[in-house]
């Protein structure tokens, strides 16, 4: 599409199949940003690889803009429904984008509570940085699940983190719908050279910004 920014694709991927080497209740394992993690919940793995994707792009990439999106928990549903996949995010300019984003193209999304310092001691544990699954089912599982992403690149990193979980809006009975692809296009269509995607763009100049203003903002971001 023409972007014009430095844009990378980090494809977080791991076959789930049992095997002498699978992972076990009790295993701590140390993730690609050094923190360990103690396994109590092997049914959440998604994350751990997600965990290191995000600390690869912030790492290895030198990102200052990380989007994780990704089918991670089944609460997202309860969360924000089968239409509207859940936004978490360190900033809330980008948070009202994302909702932007989603009415322009028709992938929908709804905010979920960030809020780390109330909801990150869910993954306390005794004998490594953090466990992998929330003591608490009850306090806000998908908001708990994108803060032990965010978490492997730091609360305090300044820049831009931004995760979707779009567990429910994915599909529709057995076929998949396609989600994502036009939020995603919608969410970035500022730093494309197509027309089109910079008029359905929440960031950045859109088709009616005046060519001086064009001009001033001729910052590069890295994109992830």
């Amino acid at each position: 599409q023409g972007f014009k920014d430095n844009l990378h694709a980090v494809f977080c991927l791991a076959e789930n199949a049992v095997g002498p080497r699978a992972t076990r209740p009790d295993d701590i394992h140390v993730l690609y940003s050094g923190k360990t993690v103690e396994i109590n919940n092997t049914d959440a793995e998604g994350r751990l690889i997600l965990a290191d994707g995000v600390a690869y792009a912030c790492q290895d990439l030198g990102a200052d803009i990380i989007l994780d999106m990704a089918t991670l928990t089944g609460a997202q549903g309860i969360a924000t429904g089968k239409y509207h996949a859940a936004v978490l995010t360190n900033n809330e300019e980008w948070e009202k984008a994302c909702v932007k984003a989603g009415r322009n193209c028709g992938d929908l999304v709804h905010p979920l509570v960030y809020c780390p310092e109330l909801h990150f001691s869910e993954f306390t544990s005794a004998v490594a940085d953090m466990k992998n699954s929330v003591a608490d089912r009850d306090n806000t599982p998908s908001s708990c699940a994108g803060l032990f992403i965010a978490s492997h690149i730091g609360f305090d990193w300044p820049g831009v983190w931004v995760h979707i979980d779009i567990a429910a809006p994915v599909h529709a009975g057995e076929r998949a719908t396609g989600y994502g692809v036009a939020l995603l296009l919608s969410l970035f269509g500022g730093a494309s050279e197509d027309p089109l995607l910079n008029l359905v763009s929440p960031l950045g100049c859109n088709g009616d910004c005046p060519p001086e203003e064009m001009e001033r903002d001729s910052k590069r971001r890295r994109l992830v």
